[in-house]
């Protein structure tokens, strides 16, 4: 059960009371059911996964996991534990060796690269100690493309080290025929220095709210902002995604009607992104409390499939709200 706590009125994070977490539980699939449905195959195909299309699987990773049929995943995102000592819900993640947590990292790469087509794309996040860690690794399994680093906002201080801010994120291919859409993330930035030719402008446009440039992405992301109180995405995880950051992955990394994995899934970061942007996806979690926020936000998602941060096919940088806001509400033009 969440902790109460007493919050502020305008606070948006969302709380579960214990009917409503064990209602929004029964909506996911029990792990222990998967052995009884007559609808897993073992072709691949969409439609012979229809049992477990598109839900939250509640229970242990590895035999889930064990249990999905082969080569049926477009996109893998994998937000495992940091190697650090940390609660989430009723479990604890204890500090490893080294060795230990290369191992962990082999234990589930073992258990899923089997769900992986030939065209899927691997995505793993990471703090920059376990990047170190998981980047040798990853190679061992797949074609490591780059590596994306993004700016986390927060940190703690410290007296003696630098504030640690940024997070890695691994990219990995099965091989050398992938998906990768460039034009679907775009950043959107404020243009500083407008240069024109013959008087009209080059590479930029102006709007009615300023001057903006579309530019393509690189590996290295500062206008991401981490769930906080006040935006709808909002949990007590403690370590959960930005939904902006799980946009740009899904966007560029599969098409419509794709099928994402996410092994970790928490509060079901990837799986809600992947509805509202219209892709299929299948999460699994070890902890009731987090199935249940991600049934949750996927019946929030049918209402509301914004994403804060990116509006009318674009990225929009960190502050940029008021005219995100303003930009959605004009007709697209793609």
């Amino acid at each position: 059960m969440i902790e109460k706590r007493q919050r502020a009125e305008r606070n948006r994070t969302i709380v579960l009371a214990p009917e409503e977490e064990q209602l929004y539980l029964s909506r996911c699939l029990a792990e222990e059911a998967m052995t009884s449905s007559s609808n897993i195959a073992k072709d691949g195909s969409i439609a012979g996964v229809s049992g477990i299309l598109d839900q939250v699987i509640y229970g242990d990773c590895f035999k889930a996991l064990s249990r999905l049929p082969s080569q049926f995943v477009d996109l893998l995102i994998v937000d495992p534990p940091y190697n650090l000592d940390k609660t989430f819900s009723t479990s604890k993640f204890r500090k490893m060796a080294a060795a230990d947590y290369e191992a962990f990292t082999r234990q589930w790469l073992n258990s899923l690269v089997h769900t992986l087509k030939d065209t899927a794309s691997i995505y793993v996040c990471c703090d920059w100690k376990s990047s170190l860690i998981i980047g040798p690794v990853l190679s061992d399994f797949f074609l490591v493309q780059n590596r994306i680093t993004w700016q986390r906002e927060k940190g703690r201080g410290s007296l003696s080290n630098w504030k640690n801010a940024m997070e890695d994120i691994w990219f990995a291919t099965v091989s050398k025929k992938y998906t990768f859409n460039a034009e679907a993330v775009k950043q959107r930035r404020k243009v500083i220095a407008p240069y024109r030719i013959n008087g009209q402008p080059k590479d930029w446009q102006e709007t009615a709210e300023g001057k903006y440039r579309d530019t393509y992405p690189s590996n290295f992301w500062e206008d991401i902002s981490i769930p906080y109180w006040s935006m709808a995405e909002n949990t007590d995880h403690p370590t959960q995604k930005p939904e902006k950051l799980y946009a740009k992955l899904i966007l560029a990394s599969s098409n419509k009607d794709g099928m994402i994995l996410d092994p970790f899934a928490g509060v079901g970061t990837a799986c809600v992104v992947a509805k509202k942007l219209g892709r299929h996806y299948i999460g699994i979690e070890k902890e009731s409390q987090y199935c249940a926020l991600a049934a949750k936000r996927l019946e929030m998602a049918e209402k509301d499939a914004s994403i804060q941060g990116y509006a009318n096919n674009v990225f929009w940088d960190r502050n940029s709200l008021a005219e995100q806001k303003k930009e959605a509400k004009r007709p697209s033009c793609h």
